[in-house]
């Protein structure tokens, strides 16, 4: 019969097991300074498009009839 030739530790325990126990975390949002939408944090805004008062994505406006 198979037996541990050493014991294992607390923390290499923990550690293997806290894998199975990940809690799932909403990705935290903050206001875009430029439009006011709500957007992750570090992202460029998908409304706006602007990242630290840089326009960097072009965004195509809807023509409203």
């Amino acid at each position: 019969m198979a037996v541990p030739k050493h014991k294992t530790s607390k923390q290499r325990t923990h550690t293997r097991r806290s894998a199975n126990r990940k809690i799932v975390i909403m990705p935290s949002l903050s206001a875009c300074p430029k439009c006011g939408e709500m957007k992750p944090t570090h992202r460029a805004c998908s409304h706006c498009g602007y990242y630290k008062d840089e326009s960097v994505i072009q965004i195509k406006q809807d023509k409203e009839d």
